[in-house]
């Protein structure tokens, strides 16, 4: 298969990033709907017993040396460490990186349509009789970000605040930890890969930014696109062209009177030789000659 160009992969996932945030804005739900989906969520985390946000929560904000370095990992790693595994796969893992990418392209547009389909309130932006308190807007004088989400100050207003279901930056840090854990060769490596998902999911949900269950569908997501990953490939290969099979050089092993098979080799040839020009190169006609000449 043809090596991916650069240039054209940066286009690529210009283009899909570019739909993705397009699309989270315009796709934002009314508050009350979105309120009553993240206080669902809530309850039924409550009967299951699984609300593990407010202990961390308390935690993050009671403790500084803990609450700012996430709020730091919340706004930048899934910016910095996403790309960064992509272009270590174009570079030194060319074999793997077609699909891989593919899996995290069509994992989000998946996220995409569950935004659409369940805009959902963040823990964050509940009321505070909920208990949970907004680290982002607590920690704000650390960091370039405002009050709303991890946006740079000023531009909150470019950001869909109620997309939270499913959680992407546990879809895609679970893309990255499988990456490093499959294709890293040192133990350094896969160990990161394990770490950093689970890092990541005690991080938006410490800084209120996602419920348990938004954690575990950014994981369902992530399978989904993981199953549609080989029929849209195989998609992709057909619209490219390359499903087609390679053309076959001498399909057939006769050949026109003076043809030559690129490479031959030319001998001398005598009249009876030029009478067999022309037969076909199968097994009989090769027997047949061999007797020709055993009878001369």
């Amino acid at each position: 298969m043809r090596k991916p160009r650069w240039w054209a992969e940066l286009a690529l996932i210009g283009v899909v990033y570019a739909a993705y945030s397009g699309g989270r804005l315009l796709v934002r739900g009314d508050e009350a709907s979105a309120v009553e989906h993240g206080l669902a969520i809530l309850r039924l985390e409550r009967l299951l017993g699984i609300d593990a946000e407010h202990p961390l929560n308390r935690l993050f904000t009671d403790v500084p040396a803990l609450g700012i370095p996430a709020d730091f990992a919340y706004a930048s790693l899934h910016y910095l460490v996403t790309p960064a595994i992509l272009l270590w796969l174009f570079r030194r893992r060319p074999a793997h990186y077609r699909a891989a990418r593919t899996w995290l392209m069509v994992s989000t547009l998946l996220g995409l349509v569950g935004f659409t389909l369940l805009p959902t309130c963040p823990p964050r932006l509940l009321d505070p009789v909920h208990g949970f308190t907004d680290t982002m807007a607590h920690f704000s004088a650390y960091g370039w970000w405002g009050g709303e989400a991890s946006a740079p100050r000023g531009l909150g207003g470019l950001t869909n605040q109620y997309a939270a279901m499913p959680s992407l930056h546990v879809g895609w840090a679970l893309w990255c930890g499988v990456m490093l854990w499959r294709y890293g060769r040192t133990p350094a490596a896969k160990a990161l890969g394990v770490a950093y998902p689970l890092l990541t999911t005690v991080v938006v949900m410490g800084t209120a930014n996602h419920y348990l269950l938004d954690a575990v569908a950014g994981a369902a997501v992530m399978g989904a696109g993981l199953l549609l990953t080989p029929p849209v490939l195989r998609l992709a290969r057909r619209l490219r062209g390359t499903a087609e099979a390679p053309p076959v050089v001498s399909g057939g092993c006769e050949t026109s009177a003076g043809e030559r098979i690129p490479g031959q080799r030319t001998f001398p040839t005598s009249a009876d030789d030029t009478s067999t020009r022309g037969l076909p190169c199968s097994s009989s006609s090769s027997g047949e000659a061999e007797s020709v000449g055993e009878a001369r």
